[in-house]
C-alpha cells in the first residue's frame, strides 16, 4: 500500500505524520527552505485594573487606579505598572505607591520575570518626598488561576522592601465575576519618611463584584479592609493614622 502524508494543524504549527497502512512510520523532517510556521509580532495592551473611588469608615475618601501597558512579543516584552491614589480632602497632589518600568522574559508557561527601575511618591510636585528602586518581580498565574505578582526593591538608599498581590476571578455568570483580592507588603529597613517600619509592614484585602458591559469594560462594586502592623503601625500611631480600616469602592475594569 502506497505511503500517504497527513498534514494536521495545531494552533499556528503544522505536524506532519507519515503512515504506511495502520502503522505509523518515522516523521518527515520539513525542507531547510521552508519558512518558520511561527512568526513572532510585536503589539501591545493596556489594562486599568483598578479605577475606583473608596470610600473608607475611618480615613480619608481616595480616588485610586492600577494599570499594566505592555508591549512586546511572546518571550520579550516590556512593562509600565503603576499603582496609587489621591487621598481626598488633604490638600496634596496624588502619588504613585510604585510606578515601574520594566524588561520581562517569558521563563515558563505562565510565567514572567522581570527587571527595572521603579519610583514612589508625588506626581510632578514636592508634597510628597520619592524615592527610586532597583525592581525584580516575578509575575504569573499559579495553580487554580490565581494571578500572583511578586516583587523585590531595593531603594537607591539601599532600603530593602518586598510585595505580593495576588487575585483570583470567580465566574459567577458569562458577565459577571467576583473577585478576592490580597496585598502583603513587608520591609527590611525603617524609613520614616514614607511611613515604613521593619518587618511586616500591612495586609489588605479586598472583594470585588463586577459586571463584564462586553469584555473590555466592566463596572464593579466591593468592600475592603487594611491594617498596618508592627514599626508601621506605630509611626502611623504618631502621625495620626488609624492602622486598621475598612470600606466600599465603585469603579471601573477595562483594557484595550
Amino acid at each position: 500500500m502506497k505511503s500517504r502524508i497527513i498534514t494536521v494543524g495545531i494552533g499556528t504549527s503544522l505536524v506532519m505524520l507519515a503512515a504506511t497502512g495502520s502503522h505509523a512510520e518515522d516523521g518527515y523532517d520539513a525542507p531547510h527552505d521552508w519558512p518558520s510556521p511561527i512568526t513572532e509580532h510585536s503589539r501591545g495592551s493596556l489594562l486599568v485594573d483598578r479605577l475606583e473611588y473608596a470610600s473608607a469608615d475611618k480615613g480619608e475618601d481616595a480616588l485610586a487606579w492600577d494599570f499594566r501597558a505592555w508591549y512586546g512579543g511572546d518571550l520579550n516584552r516590556l512593562y509600565l505598572k503603576g499603582e496609587g491614589e489621591n487621598v481626598q480632602g488633604d490638600n496634596e497632589a496624588a502619588e504613585f505607591e510604585n510606578l515601574d518600568l520594566l524588561y520581562s522574559r517569558l521563563i515558563a508557561p505562565f510565567w514572567e520575570l522581570q527587571g527595572g527601575i521603579g519610583y514612589q511618591g508625588g506626581i510632578a510636585t514636592d508634597d510628597h518626598p520619592g524615592r527610586y528602586f532597583g525592581v525584580i518581580n516575578l509575575q504569573g498565574l499559579a495553580p487554580h488561576r490565581f494571578e500572583t505578582d511578586i516583587d523585590l526593591r531595593v531603594s537607591d538608599d539601599g532600603d530593602i522592601s518586598a510585595g505580593l498581590e495576588g487575585e483570583y476571578d470567580l465566574r459567577l455568570t458569562q458577565r459577571t465575576y467576583l473577585q478576592p483580592r490580597v496585598e502583603i507588603a513587608v520591609a527590611g529597613d525603617d524609613v520614616p519618611a514614607f511611613g515604613v517600619g521593619e518587618g511586616l509592614n500591612s495586609i489588605r484585602t479586598g472583594l470585588r463584584l463586577r459586571y463584564e458591559v462586553t469584555r473590555k469594560f466592566a463596572p464593579y462594586l466591593g468592600v475592603y479592609w487594611e491594617k498596618a502592623y508592627g514599626e508601621t503601625a506605630d509611626l502611623a500611631r504618631i502621625e495620626g493614622k488609624d492602622v486598621e480600616d475598612t470600606g466600599i469602592v465603585a469603579g471601573l475594569r477595562f483594557w484595550y
